[in-house]
């Protein structure tokens, strides 16, 4: 199973999409509230050049925003 991480800040709307639909396909991840998290900040953007939410990380592939076909195919989800 693919280790699926959220990074997110509570007033991002797209943030409780992207969470309401994994939680829906069964898909166990963790949430990580970039907020006051300097590092998670500094972490992000690393991996993407960007200050915006929500980043998945599935495994080792970084997804930015809602993109609902990338994250199936990462998931492997119908």
């Amino acid at each position: 199973m693919a280790v699926v991480k959220i990074y997110s800040s509570p007033s991002c709307p797209y943030c409780e999409i992207l969470e309401q639909f994994l939680y829906e396909k069964g898909v166990k991840f963790e949430v990580i509230d970039v907020t006051d998290n300097e590092n998670a900040q500094n972490y992000i953007f690393e991996k993407t050049g960007k200050m915006a939410v929500p980043v998945i990380e599935i495994d080792d592939e970084i997804v930015v925003g809602f993109d609902k076909k990338k994250i199936m195919e990462l998931l492997n989800l119908k």
